[in-house]
């Protein structure tokens, strides 16, 4: 469990800035990822709107939320 949140989210924005993007990495990452769900059978989606109904649900949920300060 978190204790110290502000701790920990200096500590990611630290890591964050001391890294600069990849463009070819990210790239190459996003690609291996997609070439891995293809393999799994995720994608192509054999039925677009299969789950649709979970994530309308879902995102009226979410929209009663209050708004996360910060």
């Amino acid at each position: 469990m978190i204790k110290d949140v502000k701790y920990l989210e200096s500590f990611e924005d630290a890591l964050i800035s001391s890294h600069k993007p990849d463009l070819l990495t990210n790239l190459k990452l996003c690609e291996a990822m997609w070439e891995e769900a293809k393999a799994l059978g995720i994608f192509p989606l054999k039925d677009s709107y299969d789950g649709v109904e979970d994530d309308i649900r879902l995102a009226a949920v979410l929209a009663r939320l209050p708004a996360a300060n910060g």
